[in-house]
């Protein structure tokens, strides 16, 4: 198949349903909102969210099914972005060939607009359901969700990251490369596969996956979103990131690990048939992108 026509078709569809969140919300004032959309149009790939799709037509579902979950992960991933951004966090100037949040309005306009979107995101995902197993399925994606973005996910993971840097930074306080190797998996997996998981396991569940479905993606997740946070490594060489993959390995072993991570990942669902074909495909595509 052609992942990339793939993406083409189902982007529209994520875009209109984000779109379709602010129409409803009238009374947002004008700075904020314009915040909120800065990063949002134009967005990146939408990876995430499609991913999102792609789980639920996996599991025999519409494409549509999986919307709700699909919004809610990008406004959590573009919340995500804009505080990272900050001048307290990572200080970035630009994102996405644009100013930042920050730099576009100002500080304090940022974070309320990443704040924003993290709660939007939630409204997203509970919005009435149209029979009680869809609630259901809500319910679970919810959990899915708050769990990727909470204490044990991206914001624990933001709070490890600023603390591997600043002890990469400090004289005599690196550690081993065995300790940093740990320390950086596991910001990898909460800062980045956390979300992948929620996104991949939350849009099943609206198709109605099973248990055992669910729990065969959340792995299939896990490796596919740390292989793409290693590939992400590598196409930033020419960046000086501290809790990058590349502080700890050069970039052809760091290419084989993502690829063994790809590999694992696909064997998974390796008898799920042509429905998951999309799903592999967007896996390739993740890991093995050239920008």
């Amino acid at each position: 198949m052609d992942v990339h026509a793939y993406m083409a078709e189902r982007v529209p569809l994520i875009d209109a349903a984000i779109e379709a969140r602010f129409a409803l919300d009238a009374e947002i004032p004008p700075a904020l909102r314009g915040a909120m959309r800065h990063l949002l149009f134009p967005g990146g790939k939408r990876l995430r969210p499609i991913f999102s799709i792609a789980a639920a037509e996996a599991v025999g579902a519409a494409p549509q099914t999986a919307i709700p979950m699909s919004v809610a992960v990008e406004l959590v991933h573009t919340y995500s972005l804009v505080h990272d951004d900050l001048p307290c966090m990572d200080d970035d100037d630009e994102r996405r060939g644009r100013p930042t949040v920050h730099k576009a309005y100002d500080e304090a306009t940022a974070v309320l607009a990443g704040d924003a979107l993290l709660t939007e995101a939630f409204a997203a995902l509970g919005d009435v359901p149209t029979s009680a197993r869809d609630a259901q399925a809500r319910v679970f994606a919810i959990g899915c969700l708050a769990r990727a973005a909470g204490a044990t996910g991206l914001v624990g993971g933001q709070v490890d990251d600023l603390a591997f840097e600043a002890r990469r930074d400090a004289p005599g306080e690196a550690d081993s490369p065995e300790a940093d190797r740990q320390r950086l998996a596991s910001i990898h997996a909460r800062k980045t596969a956390a979300l992948f998981q929620a996104a991949i396991v939350g849009g099943a569940a609206l198709g109605a996956a099973t248990e055992g479905q669910r729990n065969v993606l959340d792995a299939f997740a896990r490796d596919i979103g740390t292989a793409f946070q290693i590939a992400d490594d590598v196409l930033d060489a020419d960046k000086s990131e501290a809790a990058s993959i590349l502080r700890l390995e050069g970039a052809d072993e760091a290419r084989v690990r993502a690829e063994s991570l790809l590999a694992r990942g696909l064997e998974g669902i390796e008898g799920w048939g042509e429905a998951a074909e999309p799903l592999r495909e967007l896996a390739r595509f993740a890991v093995r992108r050239d920008r």
